[in-house]
């Protein structure tokens, strides 16, 4: 084929049976090689199919795969992968990531999977209206509208079997909510420059130094959404893409700003607004942590150091040179940040 040309011409038995010996040794070996390539692609497929089944519902499917060597095919499909030896004896080995305001799943897509490498569970979820959970923001009036998708995974949880959550931003509010309820199903919270606020604060307040005052913010805001109409009251927000990018993803790479750009939605702006209520006896016996982002201009570091002075988590983490998305900006620190968390007695 190609450039070359078959001359037809009269050749000697001999060579024509030491090449047809040739050919089909050739032949016997291509079809070992497309056999083994069939392997390995069928061990992949089966091993993103147990992946997939994980993303139930609200849940959002992992985004991409990183390719993977035969090797590590060969031990995916043998069940040989082992964890790293200080993580062997963690308690759980399950990380539920809950996203911000007007994210969803999609954003931990870097953290999912250096989570899975290191040989841990991680589950993403959408909250409601949000991601692919296709509910109309203007239906979401209340953290526990909101917190559903995470309510209900936990309640699906097999009694022996708890969790470590992580929530971004807004997502801080969601995951306080679930441990006031839940606190038996929750083996560690942690609060990614999350609203970790104090009972009978609404997560909006944290933000007010950036937006200004709730009250001030309903009145004049030109981020607001009007889902029942111009006469009723706003029932979301969502900011425009340059004033995203300055408040969101200043240390972030294009790439991952694109991505976000396509796929942030309205966030529902009633269970913002709420005011918490969390109990000494549940919320308050929950294990704490928080990450703070030292270069976040939607939550400045010190509103993230004033939230912690004010309600105390068990343990402090710092990302230096992180914007407000860490999963973006700074996924290896934040990375070795929750295996360390995960590893705390």
């Amino acid at each position: 084929m190609g450039n070359k040309f078959m001359r037809m011409t009269k050749k000697d038995p001999k060579e024509n049976g030491s090449k047809s010996k040739r050919m089909g040794r050739s032949q016997r070996k291509m079809l070992a090689e497309e056999e083994m390539l069939h392997k390995q692609a069928l061990s992949l497929a089966i091993h993103q199919h147990q992946l997939s089944q994980r993303f139930e519902g609200s849940m959002s499917r992992r985004i991409g795969s990183r390719r993977r060597t035969q090797a590590e095919s060969s031990n995916l499909t043998n069940g040989t992968k082992q964890l790293p030896e200080n993580l062997d004896n963690i308690k759980t080995k399950n990380i539920v990531l809950i996203h911000g305001e007007g994210f969803g799943a999609w954003c931990w897509y870097k953290t999912i999977a250096l989570l899975e490498e290191s040989g841990l569970v991680p589950t993403a979820i959408d909250l409601t209206g949000s991601g692919i959970e296709l509910t109309d923001t203007k239906n979401v009036n209340t953290l526990e509208d909101y917190s559903k998708p995470l309510i209900d995974y936990l309640q699906k949880l097999p009694e022996t079997e708890n969790v470590i959550l992580v929530g971004h931003s807004t997502g801080g509010a969601c995951i306080s909510y679930a441990l006031n309820h839940y606190p038996e199903k929750i083996l560690k919270a942690i609060y990614l420059c999350g609203t970790m606020v104090s009972d009978g604060q609404r997560p909006f307040d944290v933000f007010a130094e950036q937006l200004g005052s709730a009250e001030l913010f309903m009145q004049e805001s030109k981020f607001l959404i009007y889902g029942n109409g111009k006469d009723q009251p706003p029932t979301g927000f969502m900011f425009e893409k340059e004033q995203m990018r300055g408040l969101y993803f200043n240390q972030s790479p294009s790439k991952d700003v694109a991505l976000a750009m396509v796929s942030m939605r309205h966030t529902p702006l009633g269970p913002i607004m709420e005011k918490m209520s969390l109990s000494s006896e549940k919320y308050g016996t929950g294990r704490r942590f928080y990450i703070q982002t030292l270069e976040d201009h939607a939550l400045s570091p010190d509103i993230q150091e004033k939230l912690v002075r004010e309600n105390p988590p068990e343990g402090v983490f710092k990302i230096k040179g992180s914007d407000h998305c860490p999963f973006f900006s700074k996924p290896q620190s934040l990375h070795k940040i929750l295996l360390e968390i995960a590893q705390i007695p």
